[in-house]
């Protein structure tokens, strides 16, 4: 069945696309939650302004993540916690430290869903830590915990 996608659909496509599917994936789940429209022979100009919009909107979003990658590319940013005297943490620094001090420190905001980290930092010293700010535009910053 095809269908115009009114969002963007994990694994199917984003906002604007004519895309094919299931009829079973389109009947139960993409019409009723309104996330796609049956296509129609004049949906076509329809889409086209769909995604006319989402490429401005695509486009001022990456140069707002490229502004804010060059603020904080290869900078280190200190954070500082309680630590025993092995240098591991009473705590631990989570995304939403990390996005907090960038905040602080660089006047950078960052949402804490796009800073990576496979699991909390839990000991001292620098940790390079990947900002995936768009889906084009990635950056690393270095993070420095300090013991307190």
């Amino acid at each position: 069945m095809r269908v115009l996608l009114r969002n963007e659909v994990q694994g199917v496509g984003k906002r604007g696309d004519l895309v094919e599917v299931a009829r079973g994936f389109a009947r139960n789940y993409l019409l009723p939650t309104g996330q796609a429209v049956e296509a129609s022979p004049g949906i076509a100009t329809q889409a086209q302004a769909m995604r006319r919009a989402r490429d401005l909107r695509d486009a001022k979003d990456r140069e707002a993540a490229e502004s804010v990658a060059t603020v904080i590319a290869g900078r280190t940013l200190a954070i500082t916690a309680r630590a025993g005297m092995e240098g591991k943490l009473f705590g631990s620094v989570t995304t939403a430290d990390i996005a907090q001090a960038l905040e602080e420190q660089f006047g950078a905001t960052v949402e804490r869903r796009r800073i990576v980290l496979d699991e909390p930092i839990k000991a001292l010293g620098t940790h390079p830590v990947p900002v995936k700010l768009h889906t084009d535009v990635a950056t690393e910053v270095m993070v420095e915990v300090i013991a307190s």
